[in-house]
């Protein structure tokens, strides 16, 4: 298949994309990158290998990890949380509410799907209480 996307299984390759998968880059990101195949072609890998099923869910599970770090950063990062108003006469700030409101989502997009992957660690406790007697 001349000029078209890499279909063959590897262990290369596969680890490769493993990789890139637990630093919490999504499957479409991934598979832009060089000699990386297509999100198609990484579904039926997971079809066809299991030892790559095993080394992909391990990576997903990995990525909720890293989303949880990228969290913090988001959350800590205040740098443009103040817009200067443009007088040049009153030196003053007021609130960026578009940028407050996008972290906001992008923390929450993360925690959400951090939950999703590793509801263990990250998901909300359930907690099941048992009328009876003491």
């Amino acid at each position: 298949m001349a000029g078209g996307r890499p279909s063959d299984y590897t262990e290369e390759k596969a680890a490769q994309l493993c990789e890139y998968l637990s630093s919490g880059m999504s499957l479409r990101k991934a598979c832009e990158h060089e000699n990386m195949p297509s999100a198609k072609t990484v579904f039926k890998w997971l079809r066809d290998y299991p030892e790559f099923l095993q080394q992909y869910t391990l990576a997903k599970q990995e990525a909720a990890d890293a989303m949880v770090d990228d969290m913090l950063e988001i959350a800590d990062d205040g740098r443009n949380d103040f817009m200067e108003l443009n007088d040049p006469d009153n030196l003053a700030y007021k609130v960026n509410g578009e940028h407050i409101n996008r972290s906001r989502l992008r923390v929450e997009t993360r925690k959400w799907i951090a939950a999703k992957l590793k509801p263990k660690v990250y998901g909300d406790r359930q907690a099941i209480e048992h009328p009876g007697s003491i």
